[in-house]
C-alpha cells in the first residue's frame, strides 16, 4: 500500500508541476524512475550487508514491477536496434545520439535506457570492427 501510494502521490505531484494531467507514457516514466531507484538501493544495501533490507526493498520494487508494461528479451532489443541502425543508415558511434533517441522512443517502458545504450554501442563498435 505504502508502495502505492507513493507512487501516486509522484505522479500527482508532476500533474500539479506541470498543471496538467499527465499521458501514460509519461506515468510509465515516472514508475520506471522509482523502480530504478529501488533497484540502486538494493545495490547500496547489498553492498552493505543489509539483507533484511534489501529483502523489504525487493518485495517493494515487486509491487511497482507489476505495473509496468512487460519487458522485451533482450534479442528482442538487438534486432530492434539493428533494424534502426539500418533504417537511419549508421555507420560509427558519431551515429550513437540519432540510433538512441529513434529507438528510445519506440521501446518506451518495455526496455531499460542502460540496456537499450550498451546494445546500441555494442552494435556501433562492431560495424567497423
Amino acid at each position: 500500500l505504502g508502495v502505492l501510494r507513493l507512487a501516486l502521490a509522484a505522479i500527482k505531484n508532476k500533474e500539479i508541476e506541470l498543471r496538467r494531467t499527465l499521458s501514460d507514457s509519461e506515468v510509465t516514466h515516472l514508475i520506471h524512475k522509482q523502480i530504478n531507484q529501488y533497484k540502486d538501493a538494493i545495490r547500496q544495501f547489498s553492498a552493505s550487508r543489509r539483507d533484511d533490507l534489501v529483502k523489504k526493498e525487493e518485495t517493494e520494487l515487486a509491487v511497482l514491477m507489476a505495473y509496468m508494461p512487460e519487458q522485451l528479451p533482450d534479442a528482442a532489443i538487438k534486432e530492434k536496434v539493428a533494424s534502426v541502425i539500418k533504417e537511419l543508415g549508421a555507420v560509427d558511434m558519431k551515429d550513437m545520439g540519432r540510433v538512441m533517441k529513434s529507438v528510445t522512443a519506440q521501446l518506451a517502458g518495455k526496455a531499460d535506457g542502460k540496456l537499450i545504450n550498451a546494445i546500441v554501442k555494442r552494435q556501433l563498435s562492431s560495424i567497423r570492427a
